[in-house]
């Protein structure tokens, strides 16, 4: 009886250990590659990262997107950079005689840095490539090269806030490309009218609690990424600012030590959605997503203009990340913490001064009348 000649054991294995590798998730391949020097050597692999990225980023498997991440230094590098979670350390602790101030005294190279190192950032090096999902169901893909109206610095761009608009809708426009639609078919729960969605508020939890927002940055000059999204959402509005809008909120505390005088930025990521059908004549509960933007706030609220906020998006890439999503939180919290303890500083200084001034007035009215008498 003949057999028939096999492999090297070795090579088979590498076979049959590479077929295991590539049906894992991402955390699961890095933790795969911890175990043994076969998993790890096999774990470089990139085709293994390419799959891994594109099962939790499908914008991934567009072509040109493909050959930029093998620019900036591949799959494995990117998934390193992007699947981690900003994390800011460093907010601020409020004090009481603390108050932030943009100094009047600053020169316009000290606030806005240095003029050079602002001319090496171009809007052009920047690319989003975002992907929404819900419930594990992806929904909406776009990939953005460059940041829109920002051609030439001497426009309106470097002064103006900064935003970008990844996707607007309206239901008056002929042509419907980057329509997104979410409904009972997806997972969402029928509502049969308003009214009813206003009191239970089903639609609401079930859209907040299962949707996903993905938002990485690229630096095509600095071969750097980073996600700027919290993956779940960290606030939101219902019925706002109409009956039938959801606004969800997404976002991170981004460093920003050495551009404003605060310290920090929180990048906001705002995605909204609205209720375009409901239970009813055989159709179905149905929403359609109207907007999809990033904009940069400093800690008073105050949007932050086209030219620091290159500067804090470029400082991001380079920032700690954590797996851990509590930390994620905490570093939010955080800033929202200090924020509010500044607003509410803010206006008990107002509401003194404006008794202040009460008094000063009612002091002056008795003076007057005193003279007078």
């Amino acid at each position: 009886m003949s057999v028939a000649q096999v492999g090297s054991t070795a090579s088979l294995s590498s076979d049959i250990f590479y077929d295991i590798l590539k049906r894992l998730d991402g955390p699961t391949l890095a933790s795969a590659a911890c175990a043994c020097a076969a998993f790890s050597s096999i774990s470089r692999e990139e085709r293994l990262w390419e799959n891994v990225c594109a099962s939790m980023w499908p914008s991934t498997n567009r072509e040109d997107v493909k050959s930029l991440i093998s620019s900036i230094g591949g799959f494995r590098k990117f998934y390193a950079d992007c699947f981690p979670l900003i994390v800011n350390k460093e907010v601020p602790e409020f004090q009481w005689n603390d108050h932030i101030e943009y100094p009047e005294e600053w020169s316009e190279a000290e606030y806005y840095g240095d003029m050079d190192e602002f001319e090496s950032i171009s809007p052009s090096d920047f690319v989003s490539i975002v992907d929404i999902r819900y419930k594990d169901k992806t929904i909406c893909s776009k990939v953005l090269w460059g940041i829109p109206n920002a051609n030439g610095f001497n426009g309106w761009f470097e002064n103006c806030p900064f935003r970008i608009d990844l996707l607007t809708y309206s239901p008056n426009d002929d042509h419907h490309e980057d329509e997104c639609i979410l409904s009972v078919s997806d997972g969402l729960p029928p509502i049969s009218s308003m009214q009813r969605e206003r009191k239970d508020g089903k639609l609401w939890c079930e859209l907040h609690d299962g949707i996903r927002l993905s938002w990485i940055v690229v630096n095509r000059k600095i071969k750097q990424a980073a996600n700027l999204s919290s993956w779940s959402p960290l606030g939101g509005q219902r019925h706002w600012p109409t009956d039938k809008d959801f606004l969800i909120r997404f976002g991170s505390v981004l460093p920003a030590k050495d551009v404003l005088p605060c310290r920090v930025a929180e990048c906001i990521l705002v995605m909204k959605f609205r209720v375009i059908h409901t239970e009813g004549d055989g159709v179905q509960t149905t929403l359609n997503l109207t907007e999809l933007s990033m904009q940069l706030e400093d800690m008073e609220g105050a949007y932050v203009n086209g030219r620091n906020s290159l500067f804090v998006l470029k400082e991001a890439l380079s920032c700690y990340r954590s797996k851990n999503y509590g930390e994620v939180l905490e570093s939010c919290n955080q800033y929202s913490k200090v924020q509010n303890e500044l607003k509410e500083e803010k206006i008990r200084i107002e509401n003194r001064l404006d008794r202040l001034c009460i008094l000063s007035g009612i002091a002056a009215f008795i003076t007057f009348c005193y003279y007078l008498l």
